[in-house]
């Protein structure tokens, strides 16, 4: 591989017009393609094999016509204190606003509070509610702003109104900490590289790879159901890993700069070298982000093939581009060592020959590495306790700032109905082939009724046909609460002993149910998860290295690291500490695919320092260094570039932080917080502690596995062959000559 790759380097930085005219081209095609699409809106969200999925279709199959997935709006009134809403004045504004929203072009119906027993028993509060034609996110402008108006005139008459549901729901905003985040990039990258020019070129080419992978997600969005999420968190991942790419392949053209290569020869060979861990590295990101398709919510699925795909680009833009701009750059980027005299360039070096804080942190850890190991441990441990208090749910309402009028109307429905009616259950009951199926519907409301922590059960409410009914629960807790799930669990146990007795099914569904399903699905999935991808880039690693035990430390290091960073995740938005400082208005339950989503995008990004590190420290031991040794020659030369990229990766997750979107705003503090884990403590620490220790075994490796296994040479020694024949051929040419 690394004679390939120096050649396609060699070729890249000779042909750089042919190479930089399609990437250009590549970026113009798919600006032009998302610059003609419709915009994205919300991914259809469904949850295959389980039973609110199955409730949903049904209701789909036997009430036609019934928008179970338009965009709903709760508008809610509260009367000024002293006042009712059945008061005359009250009520003639409410049916004044059912009216005004009635004749909306998409509003498909709007219930009336006085008809549909919508208002609240002490009389304060009432609710209508809204049914568009269409989801949310596909709702024209004009009915967004008609639901507002009929709000505004309603509050102009003296009442509280605040609007809930899906009706307003905008695409989320990432804020202007994401520039922030880049600005920190470019920073570190100006320090690591000693050169404007040099830090622009990792800037410059991370984004051109993800314009190109956001455009052409922006382009597919309508044909393919893209999420509005799903451009952002694969922006968010293809930005920091081709930084940090760009990064590592530039670093090494210096490296080769200093050692008095020719600026061709250079590229080649940092192509050949660092470019074999940046496809291998890219190659365990790609499987992580890829695997997320065995839990089976193409929700997730298509998050994580978009975000693959925008790494898969990275890697081939650090392969190409990066050398095909290094040739446009000349001698203006500098050997390793050498800066701009912009950046202090040309002065006396004082004390040249010191070993660099690589060097000396490495050589520290050697010297005391049992102390280190434990102290590493035990901090990461000491981190990820909180995450045995982890309580999943997703997002509602609910979990909105209080200072919108999303979380206002949820507050105030709390108030007048109670919390669980935020959370309402609606029991689907197939009678289709019962002999009485009004008999059915009436044994399935009584037997729910009967049940704990049920505040109301309304009349069954059948389809034309009469086979098919539903019937509206609310609960005594809100949405989110164990004992709602207790409730949903004692329905479908109820359910179940109903189709013994009529053959009828009993089918729970509705918002809650989904994520309460949703919950147990990727709760079910995460160890399948682990085993596949873990087990995939385990046998990955082995043919990297070489070795048996070095793979197996790089994934114990990546489980303490993601169970650090999850045990900060549920401290901050969980426990609500240095809530204020992360920006977080309302703690609540961890989002349910976190857990899932963290461990698939971390294990990748943790697979990309273990391996620019360790190739490092292999590649000195295969030359012939003893084991400590290269473990300090292997920090000397990359410890700098890896700080510098997982600086770089923190910064970029963190820019997201200040996403209006609270999914975004947590995986980006989850990500940026594993990063720091797993970067500085295990990969920075515990690596060289763990090496030290096992010494030659390390690299131990079954003679019959040796001999099975391909040759990748991640390490150049083919490069190494082809420098010792040359040489040899230059020196037999002399003797002829002699």
């Amino acid at each position: 591989m690394a004679t390939f790759l120096y050649r396609l380097g060699r070729f890249s930085f000779r042909k750089r017009h042919v190479v930089a005219l399609f990437w250009v081209a590549l970026l113009a095609l798919a600006g032009a393609g998302a610059a003609g699409a419709p915009a994205a809106g919300n991914s259809s969200f469904s949850i295959p094999g389980t039973e609110a999925q199955k409730a949903f279709d049904l209701l789909d199959e036997r009430f036609p016509g019934a928008s179970a997935d338009g965009a709903t709006a709760r508008v809610v009134f509260k009367a000024p204190d002293g006042q009712k809403m059945t008061d005359p004045g009250n009520k003639a504004a409410v049916q004044e606003t059912v009216d005004e929203l009635s004749g909306g072009a998409e509003v498909a119906q709007v219930s009336d509070p006085y008809q549909g027993g919508g208002v609240s028993q002490d009389g304060t509060i009432a609710y209508a509610s809204v049914t568009y034609k269409v989801p949310g996110m596909e709702l024209e402008e004009t009915s967004r702003e008609a639901l507002q108006a009929a709000a505004e005139d309603a509050r102009d008459s003296g009442l509280t109104v605040e609007i809930g549901g899906d009706a307003l729901q905008a695409v989320p905003e990432t804020g202007s900490a994401e520039i922030i985040g880049i600005g920190v990039a470019a920073v570190v990258l100006v320090i690591t590289l000693g050169s404007l020019l040099a830090a622009g070129l990792p800037l410059l080419t991370a984004i051109v790879g993800v314009g190109i992978g956001v455009a052409t997600i922006t382009a597919l969005a309508s044909t393919l159901d893209l999420g509005s999420t799903t451009s952002i968190l694969a922006s968010m991942i293809g930005l920091a890993v081709g930084i940090d790419y760009a990064l590592f392949v530039v670093s090494r053209y210096r490296a080769e700069l200093a050692e008095g290569r020719e600026r061709e020869e250079a590229a080649g060979r940092a192509v050949g070298t660092a470019g074999s861990a940046v496809v291998f590295a890219g190659l365990t990101v790609v499987i992580a982000l890829v695997g997320l398709s065995v839990v089976n919510i193409p929700m997730l699925t298509k998050m994580g093939v978009a975000a693959a795909g925008t790494v898969a680009v990275a890697v081939l833009i650090a392969l190409t581009l990066i050398p095909a701009v290094l040739g446009y750059a000349g001698r203006r980027v500098r050997p390793a060592g050498e800066k701009s005299k912009l950046l202090g360039g040309g002065r006396a070096k004082d004390k040249a020959d010191r070993p660099n804080m690589g060097t000396r942190w490495a050589s520290f850890v050697v010297r005391r590495p049992l102390a280190v190991l434990l102290l590493g441990i035990v901090g990461l441990g000491a981190a990820a306790v909180p995450a045995g208090s982890l309580e999943l749910g997703l997002p509602d309402d609910g979990s909105q700032p209080t200072s919108t009028t999303q979380r206002r109307a949820y507050d105030l429905l709390s108030e007048g109905f109670g919390p669980g009616f935020n959370g309402p259950l609606v029991v689907v009951v197939d009678a289709q082939g019962s002999d009485d199926p009004q008999a059915v519907f009436r044994q399935a409301g009584d037997e729910i009724k009967a049940l704990d922590n049920v505040v109301n059960v309304a009349p069954a409410a059948p389809n034309k046909a009469g086979d098919t009914a539903t019937i509206a629960v609310i609960p005594d807790a809100k949405p989110s609460s164990a004992a709602t799930e207790d409730l949903v669990h004692d329905i479908r146990a109820a359910g179940a002993g109903i189709k013994d007795d009529t053959g009828a099914d009993v089918l729970v569904t509705g918002a809650t149910a989904m994520n309460i399903d949703v919950s147990q699905k990727l709760n079910d999935a995460l160890v399948p998860y682990l085993v596949l991808v873990v087990g995939l880039a385990f046998l990955l690693l082995i043919v990297v290295f070489r070795s048996i035990l070095v793979p197996l430390k790089a994934a114990l290091g990546f489980l303490l690291s993601v169970l650090a960073a999850l045990g900060a995740v549920v401290a901050v938005y969980q426990w609500g500490w240095l809530s204020g400082l992360m920006g977080v208005e309302e703690t609540g339950p961890i989002m349910s695919m976190m857990p899932i989503f963290m461990v698939g995008v971390v294990f990748g990004l943790a697979m990309d320092y273990e391996v620019f590190l360790v190739t490092r420290i292999r590649e000195a031991h295969v030359h012939g260094e003893k084991p400590s040794q290269a473990v300090v020659t292997g920090f000397r030369y990359s410890a700098r570039v890896v700080t510098a990229a997982a600086v770089i990766m923190i910064a970029v997750f963190s820019g997201f932080i200040g996403s209006s979107d609270s999914m975004v705003k947590m995986i980006g503090f989850g990500l940026a917080i594993a990063v720091l884990f797993d970067a500085f403590v295990v990969r920075m620490t515990l690596v060289p502690a763990v090496l030290a220790l096992l010494g030659a075994k390390a690299w131990w490796l079954p003679k019959w596995l040796d001999r099975a296994l391909p040759n990748v040479d991640v390490e150049g020694e083919s490069l190494a062959v082809h420098d010792r024949a040359t040489d040899k051929d230059d020196e037999d040419k002399e003797l002829v000559r002699a």
